[in-house]
């Protein structure tokens, strides 16, 4: 893999120009950092992989497209926002990407598995990342810990988590579903769904954005 691929295969999610040179892009933001931290990322992603299973695509192109790309395209609808919850994190999608994009946010990984969680901790180490880590349960936050932004990505019961979601974040919560899921049904009326956005190769992918009304 290199970063020239990896500019290629993100650009349907990102929009970025394909052979963009060193320095920063529009917007403040230094892709090519981007994408040099996004390799060793793929790196660590493939070498613990093989131990714990940490995700089930395989090839490096599937992971920065769909793990990476996706996760891009869910910090690039971020918005204003200055602490974030990466609920469910697993790998760290779509918590680490964002956290590449948006280096002023602060962002909280979410994972209760121990050796997952041991995973994001060696991330954000390698990285040099400001992310915390959360090893456990979201619900064992305390109750008053609260975020600007909530994302979550292919966590087991939904429903469920997209209510406890709900409780957890200040301004949005944001989803990677289906365009046929019913992701609302665990927010309260105090939340506003907007027009889902299509995801790149997906015939039904899509992504959600609750706002606090």
């Amino acid at each position: 893999m290199t970063l020239s691929l990896i500019a290629e295969l993100l650009d349907p999610y990102v929009g970025l120009p394909i052979g963009q040179g060193a320095g920063e892009a529009a917007g403040g933001v230094d892709w090519p950092l981007i994408h040099t931290k996004l390799l060793i990322y793929l790196e660590l992603i493939m070498k613990w992989n093989a131990q714990i299973n940490l995700t089930r695509i395989r090839t490096p192109e599937e992971i920065v497209r769909r793990h990476f790309g996706e996760s891009l395209l869910v910090g690039a609808h971020v918005g204003a926002c200055g602490t974030l919850l990466d609920f469910g994190s697993g790998a760290g999608f779509p918590g680490v990407p964002i956290q590449l994009l948006r280096p002023d946010v602060q962002v909280t990984l979410a994972e209760s598995q121990g050796k997952k969680a041991a995973f994001l901790n060696e991330v954000v180490r390698s990285l040099g990342l400001q992310s915390e880590v959360w090893a456990g349960r979201v619900e064992a936050m305390p109750t008053a810990q609260r975020f600007d932004v909530v994302v979550l990505r292919a966590v087991d019961d939904m429903a469920l988590a997209v209510g406890e979601a709900g409780l957890r974040a200040k301004e949005r919560v944001l989803i990677i579903g289906s365009v046929n899921q019913a992701v609302y049904s665990g927010l309260t009326e105090d939340f506003r769904m907007a027009k889902p956005v299509p995801l790149p190769g997906l015939n039904d992918g899509v992504l959600w954005t609750a706002q606090r009304c």
